[in-house]
């Protein structure tokens, strides 16, 4: 299970995305149950006519409660992507870059880079489809591509009162199960909107910050 909370903000003129991923693993491989390692990002966003793109620093935190279910190490790297925008769809890419400078020196370092692509068509009745979240990860450690997936994801929104509130399913098979991947996964998702002022519209609210 991940919570996963995304805060826009400004400091003066720039604008923000902040994105924390806490994971909460049920069972791992060995059979441990637990938090995991925290992921923070926060991206300066850049609105352009096409779409928009972000840059910032990602933060890797050891805040597993085994060690089994994390790497006890510390790691940091920039962060970057783009989302265009067109008529009926929007697609990008998103790219995550993860080098530990501190921690448990018994422990393997992490050394990673993680590309994931964005792609969503709309559909009518406030639906839509396109690529799960397929994290392409490269590990510069062990020189080969430790996550490979190739997924599909469809969404729905729905609304409670004025409350905006997307839900979707994905399915993904990755090409790259030897090492801690698993070689398929179904996952669900809800994602609870708060606008500040203004009504979230359709497109906004399927398309969110993945």
């Amino acid at each position: 299970m991940v919570l996963r909370p995304v805060v826009p903000f400004t400091t003066g003129s720039l604008n923000h995305i902040a994105r924390a991923t806490i994971p909460y693993v049920t069972r791992s491989p060995s059979g441990e149950t637990g938090l995991g390692n925290s992921v923070l990002f926060d991206l300066i966003v850049f609105n352009r006519s096409w779409g928009r793109w972000g840059i910032g620093p990602v933060v890797l935190f050891p805040t597993a409660t085994k060690d089994a279910l994390g790497a006890e190490k510390w790691a940091a790297g920039p962060a970057l992507g783009f989302v265009a925008q067109n008529p009926g769809y929007i697609w990008g890419l998103f790219n995550q870059n993860l080098f530990s400078f501190a921690g448990d020196d018994e422990r393997d370092e992490v050394n990673l880079s993680i590309v994931q692509p964005i792609f969503n068509y709309s559909l009518p009745n406030k639906r839509s489809v396109g690529v799960s979240e397929m994290n392409v990860t490269y590990d510069w450690e062990k020189d080969a591509w430790v996550n490979l997936p190739l997924g599909i994801m469809v969404s729905k929104l729905h609304r409670f009162g004025a409350r905006p509130v997307p839900f979707s399913g994905s399915y993904e098979y990755n090409f790259a199960d030897d090492y801690v991947a698993a070689e398929w996964s179904v996952n669900f998702t809800v994602k609870f909107l708060f606008p500040p002022e203004r009504r979230v519209g359709r497109d906004d609210a399927l398309r969110g910050t993945r």
